[in-house]
């Protein structure tokens, strides 16, 4: 069996991906944690990683070819000169594995450099230290050649 790269309708990826799999199906649609500020608080959602596409394993001559086209939420089969793409195997593998790396990671580290885009220390380069509640930061700033610790809110912070 081999992988294969479908591109999902926008929007529909997990629609696609329920579709599919109750046709029994094999699928892969990566999904990472993203930390946003909505409204002054930090979020964490989860998007996928390849936005627009999803991956699905199938022997070349199943049967279940003829019912991608048609499944609720495909778009299409990603082909080069009409023949599917097939992904090797070790690099869905691969993907899997960075994933599970990004999980041990979650959002902002201690020591993570950082810039402050809005407020009073606009333009400054930072250090991030710790959260401070959901909608601030402690930074350390080089302020008036001394280091700084100083509460920010997440919505100034670029990384």
């Amino acid at each position: 069996m081999k992988w294969y790269a479908l591109q999902h309708k926008p929007a529909q990826g997990d629609r696609a991906v329920e579709h599919l799999q109750n046709q029994r199906i094999a699928c892969f649609y990566p999904k990472v944690p993203v930390e946003k500020v909505r409204a002054g608080k930090r979020v964490t959602r989860l998007e996928p990683l390849f936005p627009g596409y999803l991956f699905v394993q199938l022997e070349p001559t199943d049967p279940a070819w003829s019912k991608l086209r048609s499944t609720r939420g495909v778009l299409r089969v990603v082909s080069f000169a009409n023949k599917p793409a097939f992904i090797a195997d070790e690099v869905i593998q691969a993907i899997k594995a960075s994933l599970r790396t990004i999980d041990e990671l979650g959002g902002l580290k201690p020591g993570q450099p950082i810039a402050i885009e809005d407020g009073p220390f606009k333009g400054l380069e930072a250090i991030f230290q710790s959260y401070d509640g959901d909608e601030r930061a402690i930074v350390l700033i080089n302020f008036m050649q001394r280091h700084q610790s100083v509460a920010v809110p997440l919505a100034n912070i670029k990384t």
